[in-house]
Parts: structure tokens; C-alpha cells; sequence
């Protein structure tokens, strides 16, 4: 019997057009394509914000080429939801003649661990090398502490610091206006939490403060929700996110007060939450999350 063909992952390019979401807020959408994100763009009367950049210089330039045609000669701002290679490695595109605002701890954690990042993301394959090809890690022309407000014109833009969660600078951009609001990677749609826990090198991830984090956006009360990867929903996106997190604490918790080994508990969750997600992308970061809140469970203990 000759050997099924392995199919290589869609390069991490950008190939969508803007989609208008919500009245003047628009989302390039992922297409579910890994380390693609979801790229917001918001219309003001007298100014326009981009959410997320992309991975690499030749995303940047995608991006700012839409936004640049909604905008029409407006000034562009650039934000982004996190310091990550896919969300914020294409910013440099916007470093010249745009405007870009990050939080405190977003700089920080691009001085401490960008060129890091930068360095494993190119062992990933020749796909996401090529996108990474003369990335330029810029730092921001403002950084504010705590929360920011961008006047666009007619709507807002507000900037707002979540903490340490999924990353230690991470940001969601709500729009309150139209109630839209953008989670980064704090909400994924149909795709299992991406947890960033590779100890002893990176182990600056929260699932406690995530979950609390998530309670609070809930309490928005958005009408539209853009996650970081996954289709664009409704406020229920976030619950869902929320209850998966929540379940993969509790059963970790479960299964460590009944003697199971990190490797036990990493198998069995890794089991059961496939069968109860068939559906979900990414099933390997299953097992960061296990193994993320088995260290929390034997630090509380």
C-alpha cells in the first residue's frame, strides 16, 4: 500500500481582504492558517488603527497596504495584542510615516525576549524563515502604562493592559462605539489556548490570571469578538474560552490530588479534551496548558 502524502502547512501569508465586522471595524481574517492572525483595522473620521501587524516585514506590508486604502490619507496608528512573532514581527512596515503605541510591558517584553523568540521561530520550518527573512524588531514611538485612549474620529480606540496571561503584556482593543472587541490571544475561536510555557526559559504565562482576565472582558459585554486566531463571534467566544481553561485547571487539579505523575496527567488531558474538541485546531498545546497548571497545582500545594 503506497504511503498517504504528508501535505505541508499553508505558508503564514496573509491572503485576505478586509471584512467590515461591525460599522468602520473591519478584520482580516486569519483563514485559519497557523501563525496567521486575526488583523483588526478601525475607521475613524480623522484617523485609523491597526490591530496586529503580522509575522515578518512582507505581512507588515500587506496589512498596512489595506489600511492605507480604508485610511485614504488618514493617519495610521499600529498597535498590537502582544509581543508574539505572527502579531507583532510586521510592525516595522509601520515605523515610518505611522504611528505605533504599545504597553509598557509589551516593550519590555520585546527588549527581553524578541531576538529569543525570533531565533526559535526560525527553526519552525522554511515557510515561516522566509517570512522572518530582515525582521527589524522596532520598538514603539509611545508607550503608555495601565490603559489608552486613541480619538479616532467619531469612534474610540481603548487600549487596555491585561497583565500577565497569556504573555505579560497582553491588550485588547475595545471599541465602544460599535462594542467591538480585540483579545489577542486571550480568546482563541475553535482552537485549543496557546500557552507559552517552556520552563526554565519561558514560563511568564498565568492560566490563574487568564481565566480572571477572561471574566472581565465577559463583563464588556461586547457584541462582536475578534480572537487571535479562529473565526470573528459574539461574547460566547469568550465564555467558551473561559470554560475550557477552566476545565483543564480543574481536571489537572483532579488528577494531581489523586496521584497522578505530570506525564499521566499531560496523557489523560490530552486525551479527553481531544474528544470533547474533535474539532478545535492545535490540539498539541493541550499538554502545555496541563503541564503549565500541574506546576501551579504543585506550587499551591
Amino acid at each position: 500500500m503506497p504511503e498517504a502524502e504528508t501535505v505541508a502547512p499553508p505558508a503564514p501569508v496573509i491572503e485576505n481582504s478586509p471584512v467590515e465586522v461591525s460599522d468602520g471595524v473591519f478584520v482580516i481574517p486569519d483563514g485559519r492558517v497557523p501563525l496567521v492572525p486575526n488583523v483588526g483595522i478601525v475607521r475613524g473620521a480623522r484617523a485609523v488603527l491597526v490591530v496586529d501587524a503580522g509575522m515578518g516585514p512582507r505581512n507588515g506590508e500587506i496589512v498596512r497596504r489595506h489600511a492605507a486604502e480604508l485610511a485614504s490619507g488618514q493617519p495610521l496608528f499600529l498597535t498590537i495584542t502582544h509581543f508574539h512573532p505572527e502579531h507583532g514581527f510586521g510592525a516595522q512596515a509601520f515605523a515610518d510615516g505611522a504611528t505605533i503605541v504599545y504597553n509598557r510591558e509589551q516593550v519590555d517584553d520585546l527588549r527581553s525576549k524578541g531576538e529569543a523568540y525570533l531565533a526559535r521561530f526560525r527553526t519552525f520550518g522554511e515557510a515561516i524563515a522566509e517570512q522572518l527573512e530582515g525582521v527589524e524588531l522596532v520598538e514603539p514611538h509611545l508607550a503608555y502604562e495601565g490603559a489608552a485612549e486613541i480619538m479616532l474620529g467619531g469612534r474610540s480606540a481603548q487600549l487596555r493592559t491585561c497583565g500577565l496571561g497569556h504573555t505579560r503584556g497582553d491588550q485588547v482593543v475595545f471599541v465602544p462605539e460599535q462594542r467591538v472587541l480585540f483579545t489577542g490571544d486571550l480568546v482563541e475561536s475553535r482552537c485549543f489556548a496557546i500557552f507559552p510555557w517552556f520552563p526554565p526559559d519561558e514560563i511568564d504565562v498565568d492560566g490563574d490570571r487568564w481565566i480572571a482576565v477572561l471574566e472581565q472582558l465577559e463583563r464588556l459585554e461586547p457584541a462582536v469578538v475578534v480572537p487571535g486566531h479562529g473565526e470573528v463571534g459574539d461574547a460566547g467566544v469568550i465564555v467558551t474560552a473561559r470554560e475550557y481553561l477552566e476545565q483543564l485547571r480543574s481536571e489537572t487539579r483532579r488528577l494531581v490530588e489523586d496521584g497522578a505523575s505530570e506525564d499521566e496527567v499531560v496523557a489523560e488531558l490530552d486525551r479527553s479534551m481531544r474528544e470533547l474538541h474533535p474539532d478545535w485546531a492545535q490540539p498539541e498545546w493541550i499538554a502545555f496548558g496541563a503541564r503549565h497548571f500541574y506546576a501551579a497545582a504543585g506550587a499551591s500545594g
